[in-house]
């Protein structure tokens, strides 16, 4: 039932899928996030909190400088190199785990990854930048193709969501990347699904992770999460963010990209368990 991962990085660092729900904490050096823009964006503060959120737990730290947000303005590559280049030395220097770049941008992603950047996650799952799987292959780091749209016309969902991912991972296998490298995330809370069908997904994940690769699940502060809270802005929907982590855990993810580490530390804790009798 549960799927096993290792991976050993020439810089000392592991990561290790086995025996409990791996959680992955969000480092938004970004001015303009939704739930945390602004607070991280120095290497100082980004360097900080990176150290806070081990100490707190985290397995990952996932490291991003374009807010993703409805409505923000998106970065070129160079515009995004730019500003990681502030931050990825004091982060990497300040990590003792692995930390994964979140980017769409094959240019940025080779900067990271030359840098010392562990693993590659891309929020337009290999679809939007015709490079990205070769430099996933070229550095032999885990990818994580998440899934996303330009719209939210779907026939079943969970089967366009399939396609999208058989698609990605034969593009990725065809250059190179091994299957032990691939990692799927279902793009929870992302314009290219309404709320309505952000719950379908969240309620049929089991449908996901039935197949081989692991996946994460990144619900953390989403908007669906505050309209189910009665509208409660993002930095009071870390309760429902457990609720939904949670609910992917029993369903089977191997990984949750959270904001709250300590929080989902401590209720991961439990939920692993309760389900896998430990």
């Amino acid at each position: 039932m549960y799927k096993r991962r290792q991976y050993t990085w020439s810089d000392g660092k592991s990561l290790r899928l086995f025996d409990h729900t791996l959680i992955m904490g969000i480092l938004n050096g970004t001015p303009d996030s939704f739930s945390d823009g602004g607070l991280h964006n120095t290497p100082e503060s980004a360097a900080e909190w990176t150290r806070q959120m081990i100490l707190d737990g985290a397995d990952v730290i996932d490291l991003g400088v374009e807010s993703t947000r409805p409505g923000c303005t998106p970065l070129t590559a160079d515009e995004e190199i730019e500003r990681l280049a502030q931050l990825i030395d004091p982060v990497l220097h300040a990590s003792t785990v692995p930390v994964s770049i979140d980017t769409y941008h094959a240019k940025t992603a080779d900067y990271a990854l030359s840098k010392g950047a562990h693993i590659l996650n891309d929020i337009w799952g290999l679809h939007y930048d015709p490079d990205m799987a070769a430099i996933a292959a070229k550095y032999k780091v885990p990818v994580i193709i998440m899934h996303n749209s330009n719209d939210t016309n779907y026939g079943d969902i969970i089967e366009d969501m399939k396609a999208y991912f058989f698609f990605a991972v034969d593009k990725a296998l065809k250059v190179g990347v091994t299957p032990q490298q691939i990692w799927l995330d279902p793009g929870i809370g992302f314009f290219g699904k309404t709320e309505e069908q952000n719950i379908e997904v969240m309620q049929r994940l089991g449908e996901l992770t039935a197949y081989e690769y692991p996946i994460l699940l990144a619900p953390s502060r989403k908007g669906f999460i505050g309209s189910m809270l009665g509208g409660l802005p993002p930095e009071e929907r870390d309760e429902g963010t457990v609720a939904a982590c949670i609910t992917g855990v029993f369903q089977g993810v191997d990984m949750v990209r959270v904001h709250n580490v300590k929080m989902h530390k401590r209720a991961l804790a439990v939920a692993d368990g309760l389900l896998r009798g430990e």
